[in-house]
């Protein structure tokens, strides 16, 4: 049998394929950011025949002023429950695990879309965006920790079978990991330890609200491809420590570049990132990037350079691959 149409077992998480449906943002959600029927109808398009083991739904802001965009999804309330249960129901109902993932956008936003200034580690120009923004205090910190808790707690309630915290694609948490954005001169700041010491904070934040079986993934934005940005060992590095802090499944993209690689444009272009976080973990390690035809699936398992792969862009321009990819390994 192909890798691909293998299950993995992985704790307190089963994959019934090596498919993943990424988050990915469709910008359906009403101003206020619920859940819209149009956002239903996207999903349940994309989830039909129930291809994928697990799709994560797209990052939700879980505070006003980490929005990042119009359309986006919210999780900062308890009123937007109802809303992502709905949404949640859309996704298993299909044979799918549901997944939601967490963010704040720290300085990759505007006080236009928030309504608030900009926050973020440093005051420094974020690569993606322009704007610089107000150095977070320690109670802006805690603030955040406390918001991804409660988000997670919501989630929960609206029947996610795990949720995935954001530091990738240069929000928050990513800023704080990048040296590029993050040159506090405090506990936050400098040597890589320091520099995820906020990822900790939530991650145990977050174990204490939902309890320690409940599953929870990390999307890591490995490398900036920047001059003094982050490299493959500083995301092995991180990736061993938020393994140890007791993340179950890691999701790995990019950083200050956003979700694509500038070196490389092949399928699986995040693929030496996700080989070496793969050799230093022993919990899975999702990739994406790039894929676009049925063989790159099993060419990159079987090249190991991760456990499941995340197919979609290509999806969202055709609902029937993911199905179709998998058939074709059953012949």
């Amino acid at each position: 049998m192909a890798i691909i149409n293998t299950p993995l077992a992985a704790g307190k998480i089963t994959f019934k394929n090596r498919l993943i449906y990424p988050p990915i943002t469709i910008a359906k959600a009403s101003p206020d950011g619920k859940v819209t029927d149009d956002s239903l109808a996207y999903y349940q398009d994309k989830m039909r025949g129930g291809a994928f083991s697990l799709a994560i739904v797209e990052h939700c802001y879980i505070m006003q002023q980490g929005k990042a965009s119009a359309g986006q999804v919210s999780i900062a309330q308890d009123d937007t429950v109802p809303g992502l249960a709905k949404l949640a129901r859309v996704i298993k109902g299909a044979g799918t695990r549901a997944v939601l993932q967490m963010n704040h956008a720290g300085s990759c936003t505007t006080p236009e879309v928030t309504g608030m200034e900009l926050k973020g580690p440093s005051p420094v120009m974020n690569p993606r965006q322009g704007g610089v923004p107000e150095e977070m205090t320690k109670a802006d910190i805690a603030r955040v920790v406390d918001a991804f808790a409660d988000a997670a707690v919501r989630a929960k309630a609206a029947g996610y079978d795990g949720v995935e915290i954001h530091s990738a694609h240069s929000y928050l948490l990513n800023q704080f990991y990048s040296p590029l954005t993050n040159l506090r001169n405090d506990e936050y700041g400098g040597r890589l330890e320091n520099r995820i010491r906020i990822h900790l904070e939530v991650i145990d934040a977050v174990r204490k609200a939902v309890g320690r079986d409940y599953p929870l993934f990390l999307r890591l934005g490995a490398c900036d491809y920047l001059q003094g940005g982050n490299k493959a060992e500083d995301a092995a590095a991180a990736a061993k420590i938020f393994e140890d802090a007791g993340i179950d499944v890691l999701d790995i993209s990019g950083g200050m570049c956003g979700y694509v690689n500038p070196e490389n444009s092949k399928p699986g272009y995040f693929g030496a990132e996700s080989k070496a976080v793969k050799d230093a973990v022993s919990i899975p390690v999702i990739s994406t990037g790039g894929v676009k035809d049925p063989e790159d699936v099993e060419a990159l398992l079987e090249a190991e350079i991760a456990d499941l792969i995340g197919v979609g862009r290509t999806v969202m321009k055709d609902s029937q691959w993911a199905e179709r990819t998998l058939n074709f390994y059953r012949k």
